[in-house]
């Protein structure tokens, strides 16, 4: 969810467009609700979010590894997918496969619609 919210962040930004930041809010407070319900408490969430917040920007910041065109930077996928370090990338390739067409597709389409179109994405 991280990695699709960040290249949607990352289209906007190229575009010269602000994000809208109740979109933003949204997201994180569904997150927070979500863990309200499984159980944790106002410490535990406070702990949690802080540490999702640290993964979102890490992720963000990181994603793209080039200036000029979008290719993603295998160093922050496999910091978080470890299973994709295995000997047979074909996850690996897949899965960047699924995220470049993702942000190639996301990235024609309006800002205004951008969100709720990238929901029927389909590869």
């Amino acid at each position: 969810m991280f990695i699709h919210f960040s290249l949607i962040l990352l289209i906007f930004k190229k575009k010269n467009v602000n994000f809208p930041q109740d979109e933003y809010d949204n997201l994180f407070h569904s997150i927070e609700n979500n863990l309200r319900e499984l159980g944790l408490g106002d410490v535990g969430v406070n702990k949690k979010m802080k540490d999702l917040n640290k993964i979102f920007y890490d992720i963000l910041l990181k994603i793209n590894n080039s200036e000029t065109e979008f290719k993603i930077n295998r160093n922050i996928v496999l910091k978080y997918f470890e299973n994709l370090n295995e000997s047979n990338n074909e996850k690996y390739e897949l899965f960047i496969q699924y995220f470049t067409k993702f942000y190639h597709f996301c990235f024609e389409l309006h800002p205004e619609t951008m969100i709720k179109d990238a929901i029927k994405f389909k590869v």
